[in-house]
């Protein structure tokens, strides 16, 4: 049994008496561990498929399982419990409360865990640490570049090591230098906790980071291939982004100790 199992999935859109099929019978198998880049371009299905993956819109048809649960057959609360013990979101526009600072923001999944306030604040801190942000954990996401917020998103999805990461163009507002340290703190903190990610993009350079590629045209599998050209997780020339990986290593070491 695969980790996520997707069976002739279905969505259809209704625009007045028009029917828009946004996907069409989509089925795909998905192991425990694995990035796997959905790659498309604008209207492509991709981003549907991932919502419905992630439990978001309902399927007109299909069932999409994760570990074993059907989530196409969830009540919404079911639905919400099950994405607060597995699931971590990465967006683009990164989605942060402009009203909580970043220790907040990042902290924000362990309190709907009902992890008490000063434990969760200093796992958060710990993370922004991990993430170079040490100088930015009081300061709004106004307060903040858009690589710095993108980093400050990570570090939310990542607190709880949940069981998969969605990633929907995570770094479509970031400029290339930036996009490279973010996608290589995704990457190394998947593979680390054998987390699977699900990641989003248009971008061929950012489907490189993948074990698979699958393409997707029109609703409708295209093509579904290993990615032979893996970008190497810790390449030497980012000399920043290899420091922030250590201290990722070191403070997902403290936080197991501190939860033994």
């Amino acid at each position: 049994m695969s980790f996520i199992e997707v069976d002739k999935l279905r969505k259809v859109y209704r625009l007045g008496n028009e029917k828009v099929v946004a996907l069409d019978s989509i089925s795909l198998n998905i192991e425990k561990g694995e990035i796997c880049c959905i790659l498309g371009t604008s209207g492509s299905g991709k981003s549907t498929f991932l919502n419905m993956l992630a439990g978001l819109e309902k399927a007109t048809k299909g069932t999409v399982k994760i570990a074993g649960k059907n989530i196409t057959a969830m009540t919404e609360k079911q639905l919400a419990e099950f994405r607060q013990s597995n699931t971590g979101f990465i967006f683009q526009s990164y989605n942060l409360l402009p009203s909580m600072d970043a220790v907040e923001n990042v902290a924000m999944p362990l309190m709907f865990k009902g992890v008490k306030p000063a434990i969760r604040n200093r796992k958060a801190e710990k993370m922004l640490k991990a993430v170079g942000l040490s100088e930015r954990m009081h300061h709004r996401p106004t307060q903040m570049s858009g690589g710095q917020q993108q980093r400050v998103g990570i570090a939310r999805a990542l607190i709880s090591k949940p069981p998969v990461v969605f990633a929907d163009e995570p770094t479509g507002n970031l400029d290339t230098k930036t996009t490279a340290e973010v996608m290589e703190i995704v990457v190394k903190m998947c593979r680390k906790h054998n987390l699977t990610l699900i990641l989003v993009t248009h971008d061929n350079d950012i489907a490189k980071y993948a074990d698979r590629i699958v393409h997707i045209v029109d609703g409708k599998i295209e093509s579904d291939y290993p990615n032979v050209s893996v970008v190497p997780p810790e390449p030497k020339e980012l000399s920043d982004t290899e420091k922030i990986l250590k201290n990722l290593e070191d403070t997902a070491k403290e936080n197991e100790n501190e939860s033994n």
